[in-house]
């Protein structure tokens, strides 16, 4: 059996306009990409419009991304962070909208909640930065110094933002921050990750 390539490697056919190579990276990451996206929007149809709007960054800026140990997750999880606030802003406005349309008794409204619980609320509550740190830290288990070089930080920096982050986050729970605490059931929805319209869009980016 061979041996995968890392996604650094990929990426050199991806610059030579390999679209099979970024739908590599897309499967191997999209999963992972879509769960941090959970505990950044509200909604799991917006979470799967994330993940679309990052592999289309991805392509986009495919000449400028940042490989941390070979790896593209890294700064994949960070430009679902900045992709998310966007999305979060459209998803109120149309969530507020939705609440003054009257419904029949009978019909049940739109899912736009999944039940994550109390923790991944407080942590959509964090801002960006403190988010990011968590969700790569904490959550993703990637070193601080590892963190620091995907978000172009010092090591310093994203120290006393996690610490910062964990200090809020336990005033807000009242208990210890773990990776299982913030996040509790998102793996239930992430083979929506790849949904046929994000994949198509994927697909037809990659092709150009």
């Amino acid at each position: 059996m061979s041996i995968p390539l890392s996604d650094a490697d990929e990426w050199h056919a991806v610059l030579a306009g390999d679209g099979e190579a970024f739908a590599r990276i897309f499967d191997r990451h999209s999963q992972r990409v879509y769960r941090h996206s959970l505990a950044m929007v509200p909604a799991a149809d917006d979470a799967q419009d994330v993940v679309g709007v990052t592999f289309l960054e991805a392509w986009r800026k495919r000449g400028d991304v940042r490989f941390v140990n070979g790896s593209l997750l890294p700064w994949l999880l960070v430009t679902a962070s900045h992709s998310s606030k966007n999305i979060s802003r459209a998803a109120r406005r149309y969530r507020n909208l939705l609440e003054h349309v009257p419904r029949p008794e009978s019909q049940a409204g739109p899912e736009l909640m999944p039940d994550d619980g109390a923790a991944m609320t407080a942590l959509r509550d964090l801002g960006t930065h403190q988010r990011d740190v968590v969700a790569l830290c904490v959550i993703e288990g990637f070193s601080e110094a590892e963190a620091a070089e995907a978000l172009g930080v010092p090591v310093g920096t994203v120290k006393s933002r996690l610490h910062r982050a964990k200090q809020t986050l336990a005033s807000h729970l009242r208990q210890d921050i773990t990776p299982d605490l913030l996040a509790p059931a998102t793996s239930r929805a992430v083979s929506s990750a790849t949904d046929t319209t994000t994949t198509d869009s994927i697909e037809m980016s990659a092709s150009r």
